[in-house]
């Protein structure tokens, strides 16, 4: 069930994620989470800027109450699970924006100010890195 993936500063796509509240898929058949997995992939390749967050996909983080879900993570750093994204370039921008801001940050904190305006209203848990607790 798992595979290995390089450790450090990564954005997870859920696959499987619905296309939208109300569509599970497009009219050719794919996934939202799929679709914003490829708009993230095509975003990074455009720009130096995102080369050091890798994009790594997996079926279902078991968000199903919503739609277009991610993990923003880094080794001993708190990570963030946004969702309720349109799977475009608009969205993979905002959401690797914010993974640059996270993958230089100490603890996986950034300053409100630095969110991009794009996942500002998309955040759904913090999670704490193994060992620790957020205070």
């Amino acid at each position: 069930m798992l595979r290995a993936v390089e450790s450090g500063a990564s954005v997870v796509v859920c696959s499987t994620c619905r296309l939208s509240a109300e569509s599970r898929e497009d009219g050719d058949g794919r996934r939202g989470g799929a679709l914003l997995a490829e708009a993230m992939r095509s975003v990074q390749a455009s720009d130096p800027a995102y080369a050091g967050v890798a994009v790594q996909d997996m079926p279902c983080l078991f968000a199903c109450q919503r739609h277009c879900t991610v993990h923003v993570r880094g080794t001993g750093k708190v990570g963030y699970v946004l969702g309720d994204f349109t799977p475009d370039e608009d969205a993979a921008r905002a959401i690797l924006d914010y993974a640059v801001h996270h993958a230089a940050s100490e603890e996986g904190v950034v300053r409100y100010a630095d969110w991009p305006q794009g996942v500002k209203g998309h955040f759904i848990v913090r999670t704490p890195p193994e060992g620790f607790v957020c205070s």
